[in-house]
């Protein structure tokens, strides 16, 4: 079994080009890339023809991992939104779209409606995913932070074209060590965003992010419990300068995810001995 394919984020350079971003992944080594931001913009679904085409150019070399949207499931017309970013992502050559659950709600009864609205609303996109290629992942984020609320959603909505993409960091912070989310959704995984944080309680969401390996996210448990199940899809580094720009950048994170990383997979049984793709 070959190591994952290793990418990054566009997230990471808020303020570069694409054509920059890319060389720095080329240089480093990376094999993947995953578009969040275009020339440091979050990406509309109606790019022109002409940006379709620069994209490809630009990142020409590297395997197009995701197309990440902001896209939730609770909103109303969620499953509009996730059929324009369908087309985009046929149109780039990516072959699976993040988005959101969105708010859950604490009542029972609410919980149950919003997981049904979440699971139709997938049910009602699958078939036109699958018949493009594409998978349609929700990530552990907002009100599924926890893989055990992504889990519900995803026993509701058993399709090959619906999928999960798990952030490390969210299920930990939520209290869920990486077996029991890949008990609750490893089966599922298109997608694995990888991040380390520490507590601290300067900032407001009660987490600092650091370097891999500076905080307590167990991504290397992560990444034993992937290789043990598995898991064939990419390993993506989600770098969030763009939102938080105290970080270092991402001509520091880039190399020092990177080295760590390729470390960890010629370790980790499964995966040691072996090359990327």
């Amino acid at each position: 079994m070959q190591t994952p394919l290793l990418a990054y984020s566009t997230l990471a350079f808020p303020n570069e080009r694409i054509e920059d971003v890319a060389e720095l992944g080329r240089r480093t080594g990376y094999g993947g890339i995953e578009l969040r931001l275009i020339d440091g913009e979050l990406i509309p679904p109606d790019l022109s023809a002409d940006t379709i085409a620069r994209v490809r150019r630009a990142i020409a070399g590297l395997e197009l991992v995701a197309l990440d949207t902001s896209i939730r499931l609770a909103e109303e017309d969620a499953a509009s939104q996730i059929s324009a970013y369908l087309r985009l992502a046929h149109d780039l050559g990516a072959p699976v779209i993040r988005v959101f659950g969105g708010a859950l709600g604490t009542e029972p009864d609410e919980r149950a409606a919003r997981l049904q609205h979440g699971a139709d609303v997938l049910g009602g996109i699958a078939e036109h995913a699958h018949s493009l290629g594409i998978i349609v992942a929700v990530e552990t984020h907002d009100d599924f932070s926890a893989s055990a609320d992504l889990g519900a959603l995803l026993t509701l909505i058993e399709h090959p074209a619906i999928g999960a993409v798990w952030d490390s960091h969210h299920p930990w912070r939520m209290g869920e060590d990486p077996a029991t989310v890949f008990k609750n959704v490893g089966a599922r995984v298109a997608l694995a965003q990888v991040k380390d944080a520490r507590r601290d309680e300067s900032e407001k969401s009660g987490w600092k992010l650091v370097l891999l390996g500076e905080g307590e996210v167990p991504v290397r448990g992560m990444l034993e419990e992937l290789a043990a199940g598995g898991y064939r899809g990419p390993i993506s580094v989600e770098w969030e300068k763009n939102w938080h720009r105290e970080i270092e950048d991402a001509s520091i994170a880039m190399p020092q995810h990177y080295e760590l990383l390729t470390r960890w997979f010629a370790e980790i049984p499964g995966w040691a001995g072996t090359t990327q793709p």
